[in-house]
């Protein structure tokens, strides 16, 4: 049983819930987490690009006693949050899903993301397509969906509205070799800063997960470019230090549950 699943755990009231690259890592642990809290009427919409690993978790979650006797209705959307066709549709289905969600709490968590080219130096990067493909799919999509959700579900009496983003060490230091990510988590971690400055009503976290160990953590190992980075992502996994998902997904949730953080901070796993 994973961590914090269980009656007990049953104590958001009715939750308009979203949580984008649910289908793997990070994403899919804080669904699995989330789930069992989400009470009556409560809808879960998991975004990922991967149908298949989508659809099973939807079905795990269902069919788990997860979100046995709360109504917990679990919607999937496999898109490709990259291209403005996948946007689009992932747009689409959240103003539908969200306009008609009970006015309880909305939470979003932006968590989908991609290192990109990590081989490649900054003189490498000359390609407008490729690093225009980088930014539509890290920076325009969290930026549309966020906007979207947050229009679609509204303002009500009561209610309460949570954006959580995904960031990262990267968006505060530079790492060589990772020009794309590292100016990609910064671009978010500000944008979503304004948001909490334009809307004191809304809770903004930027939540920086720590290493995790994740196919990411592979690829940083494997094909930075870099011999000294690579070298560190190296000793990170030699000296067991990547972080479980599930343990840092469940350090985000105690952090939701108690609330206390400045909106629009950035809160990094060993902050807390």
């Amino acid at each position: 049983m994973e961590p914090g699943a269980g009656p007990v755990a049953r104590r958001w009231g009715s939750v308009a819930c979203v949580v984008t690259g649910a289908s793997r890592g990070f994403g899919r642990s804080l669904a699995r987490l989330l789930a069992p809290r989400l009470g009556q009427g409560s809808v879960l919409v998991l975004l990922a690009r991967s149908a298949g690993p989508l659809a099973e978790l939807a079905e795990e979650l269902r069919g788990s006693g997860t979100g046995s006797g709360t109504g917990l209705r679990v919607e999937c959307v496999a898109a490709d949050l990259g291209c403005e066709q996948g946007l689009r549709r992932a747009v689409a289905v959240l103003r539908e899903v969200l306009s008609a969600a009970p006015p309880g709490r909305l939470l979003l968590v932006n968590n989908a993301g991609s290192l990109g080219d990590i081989s490649k130096s900054f003189l490498d990067l000359t390609d407008p397509d490729e690093i225009n493909t980088y930014f539509a799919f890290n920076i325009t999509s969290a930026l549309c969906l966020t906007s979207t959700a947050l229009q679609a579900f509204g303002k009500h009496p009561g209610s309460s509205r949570t954006v959580v983003n995904i960031s990262s060490l990267c968006a505060v230091k530079p790492f060589k070799n990772w020009a794309l990510y590292c100016s990609g988590k910064a671009s978010r971690d500000m944008m979503f800063q304004v948001l909490a400055l334009e809307e004191p009503d809304v809770r903004v976290l930027n939540y920086a997960p720590g290493p995790l160990d994740t196919d990411m953590q592979l690829l940083a190992r494997t094909k930075t470019g870099d011999p000294e980075m690579r070298q560190y992502f190296q000793s990170l996994q030699e000296k067991s230090q990547l972080i479980d998902c599930t343990v840092s997904a469940q350090k985000l949730v105690n952090l939701l549950e108690e609330d206390t953080f400045s909106s629009g901070a950035h809160v990094d796993f060993y902050d807390i």
